[in-house]
């Protein structure tokens, strides 16, 4: 799939000139670079007192940034390529309001010190389930019951979205004050707060799918030529497409688990690595998603707790830049 055309065929061409007149390896050593540095700078400036505690802090949250970054920046990619479509977010699908429905449900019916009892991996493994047979159940359904409309499915995931949010909220209003207030804390994105007993759990399954995916770049770059050019070509699109959605699933919900929801997150750094990768192929686009998106988090938690004193919330920048990102090319596409 090596191609003669280093530019991407929707990034907008005749964008950062600079960049693109640089190969594309050389473009991800220079990103590895920055990542490396922003990750020196986060794990040693201004150590001082109890220098093991403090090392053992920083590095649990740096671990949790990488996972977060590798999941939401591959998952958003692998369901651009699947979709053909590189406004969609994974978030659409439902998933992140399935979250925070269980946690809600977990709530509901055990309180905060019933889900406190909860060992940390058994949770995790629990809602990583849920959401990958939500997924399952879903997408088999739509692409072998004669259905095979991936628009549909697509639907069909904005409604149960919409569903699990109503649910969620209902449960909600009928939570004691404190377990409501204990609630949201669970639910808002915090880098910082990842139990460290999920993270081997959550590395597993990060680099059971990274192996799976960076094996078969080349199926993904045909599947990305849509189904009709997929299929002449040899691919099953149908599998594909199915067992992609599902280990965007598997992401999504290694992601949550982990830190929250995070909505604009893995749309930021695809976007951005569309850009940056001046090249369509996924052994490309794949690592530059991901350097992006953990030079994002790195760097804006280095700024924001060592630069800034605390003068903020990572993730609720994120949203905000991911959201102001989706609406303009949202209503670019529109305007054209």
């Amino acid at each position: 799939m090596d191609s003669a055309d280093h530019s991407p065929p929707r990034a907008g061409s005749g964008r950062l000139p600079r960049l693109r007149s640089m190969p594309a390896p050389f473009r991800i050593t220079v990103l590895a670079t920055v990542a490396l540095v922003c990750v020196l700078a986060y794990l040693t400036f201004g150590v001082s007192g109890d220098i093991a505690y403090v090392a053992s802090r920083r590095s649990t949250v740096v671990a949790t940034m990488v996972l977060v970054a590798f999941a939401g920046a591959v998952s958003t990619v692998l369901l651009h390529t699947v979709t053909d479509n590189r406004i969609l977010t994974p978030s659409i699908m439902g998933m992140e309001a399935l979250f925070v429905l269980v946690q809600t449900c977990l709530v509901f019916a055990f309180g905060l010190a019933g889900l406190g009892a909860l060992p940390p991996a058994a949770a995790f493994l629990a809602q990583a389930a849920l959401l990958v047979l939500f997924a399952v159940l879903l997408f088999n359904r739509l692409f072998t019951g004669g259905i095979g409309s991936l628009h549909l499915t697509l639907l069909v995931g904005i409604v149960f979205g919409v569903l699990f949010t109503s649910l969620s909220q209902l449960m909600q209003r009928l939570l004691d004050p404190n377990e409501f207030t204990a609630l949201q804390t669970r639910l808002l994105a915090r880098l910082t707060r990842a139990d460290p007993e999920i993270l081997p759990w959550a590395a597993g399954v990060a680099a059971a799918v990274g192996v799976y995916v960076w094996r078969r770049h080349r199926m993904l770059d045909v599947v990305a030529l849509g189904r009709d050019a997929a299929v002449n070509l040899g691919v099953d699109h149908t599998r594909a497409a199915r067992i992609l959605l599902v280990l965007v699933a598997l992401l999504v919900a290694t992601s949550t688990a982990l830190v929250g929801p995070l909505t604009f997150f893995g749309f930021m750094a695809a976007t951005l690595a569309y850009q940056v990768a001046g090249r369509h192929e996924h052994r490309y686009v794949l690592p530059v998603a991901f350097l992006v998106g953990l030079c994002t988090l790195v760097g804006g938690q280095f700024v924001l707790e060592y630069l800034l004193g605390h003068a903020g919330t990572l993730s609720v920048v994120i949203e905000f830049t991911g959201g102001s990102l989706f609406l303009y090319l949202l209503l670019r596409k529109a305007a054209r």
